[in-house]
């Protein structure tokens, strides 16, 4: 399951979550491949042209920021949740 930030919700018909059928070992590319082909316009705000996460973005494998660890090849355990939150900034 990946779980979305309020900001993305508006992409995925309001859902704050969304269930995705990636088999395990699943990297969070994996899980990031399958959340886009499934709502593309949240893919367009997470990943940039090249497919690397935006600067912005923060992908979380249960507590642990997927930056942290080995990035978009951090592999996520089954039944592990991933959250996916854009930074929110302002003045």
């Amino acid at each position: 399951m990946v779980r979305l930030a309020a900001a993305l919700r508006q992409h995925a018909e309001g859902a704050s979550s969304v269930d995705l059928d990636v088999p395990p070992p699943a990297s969070v590319g994996a899980v990031l491949d399958a959340l886009a082909a499934a709502h593309p316009a949240i893919g367009r705000r997470v990943r940039d042209e090249s497919g690397a996460l935006r600067r912005h973005v923060n992908v979380f494998v249960g507590a642990d920021n997927a930056k942290d660890l080995d990035g978009t090849d951090t592999v996520v355990p089954e039944g592990v949740e991933v959250t996916v939150l854009p930074a929110i900034s302002g003045g």
